[in-house]
């Protein structure tokens, strides 16, 4: 027996399209026709894939360009990167040796080096749909703000956050000075809060969005979390913006400030080109995925 794929993809135009792949063939057959002498199903499971609103467009890192395992922290002095025609911003000091704020980018994968050698690594290993590239971002001891600036002013759907693997063991475990999340009973009401900030072309704020990379407040210990996949940041309440700025904050603070590795990971932009759409925003489909054994 062997074993055939089979895509069902239902479009806003009512089009049922069928691809049939056997072998290393592929053939389209269109409209529910399928021209096999004989097929028995067999589920073997089956997982949705949603493509996004034709009035969307997504920001990934996936356009720029890395060596295996590496990343870019702005040593070469550009001050920004672009990708997708957004533009992140970046600070780079090499006075006292190597150091950067704002905004970098990775394709590292490790996700058990718990130190700060290990600062440019998601914890999911990564990013967002699985793709190859993801940013990082860093609020370091100079101040800089990370900032997302767009072409012109734009509505925002979504974007994809989590942690970084150094921040993520340093809540789970301690790293000095950093402590472990919980403390050692598990009752301590820590936290570690991503807030948001809209801002539109004039540089009002359209609205403030909190997101908890960590949370230990709950009375049930079992409902306390560190963020460690790829999560949904509904990002439609700020409106109109042309910045996007960051800043996190933490409930375990030292004599210096923040005591947590004050760093997340980004992915995944949605950019909401046809917002006013009412039907929802976009042609987007959505497709079944069977797998088909054939005599």
């Amino acid at each position: 027996m062997q074993s055939v794929r089979v895509f069902f993809c239902r479009t806003r135009s009512d089009v049922d399209v069928l691809w049939e792949h056997h072998s290393s063939n592929e053939t389209k057959i269109r409209n529910g026709e399928m021209n096999m002498k004989k097929m028995m199903w067999i589920l073997m499971g089956m997982m949705f894939l949603v493509t996004p609103p034709a009035g969307a467009e997504i920001v990934t890192f996936d356009d720029l360009s890395l060596d295996p395992e590496s990343f870019y922290n702005g040593s070469d002095g550009a001050g920004e990167f672009e990708t997708t025609g957004v533009i992140f911003n970046n600070v780079y000091d090499d006075t006292f040796g190597p150091y950067w704020e704002g905004f970098s980018y990775s394709n590292t994968t490790d996700t058990t080096t718990p130190d700060f050698t290990n600062q440019y690594s998601v914890i999911t290993g990564i990013g967002a749909d699985n793709s190859g590239i993801y940013g990082v971002a860093y609020l370091g001891f100079i101040g800089t703000v990370p900032i997302i600036t767009f072409a012109d002013e734009v509505n925002l759907d979504e974007v994809y956050i989590t942690n970084t693997t150094y921040a993520f063991l340093a809540m789970q475990d301690g790293n000095a000075p950093a402590k472990k999340f919980g403390g050692d009973t598990g009752d301590d009401p820590d936290w570690y809060l991503l807030t948001i900030i809209g801002k539109d072309v004039d540089e009002n704020v359209t609205d403030v969005i909190e997101f908890y990379l960590a949370d230990f407040r709950f009375d049930n210990n079992s409902q306390d979390y560190i963020v460690d996949e790829w999560t949904s940041v509904d990002l439609s309440s700020l409106g109109q913006v042309k910045t996007v700025e960051f800043s996190v904050s933490s409930s375990d603070i030292g004599a210096f400030g923040i005591n947590t590795p004050t760093y997340f990971a980004i992915d995944s932009i949605v950019i909401d080109q046809d917002s006013d759409d009412d039907n929802g925003g976009g042609n987007g489909s959505t497709c079944f995925i069977h797998l088909i054994g054939v005599d």
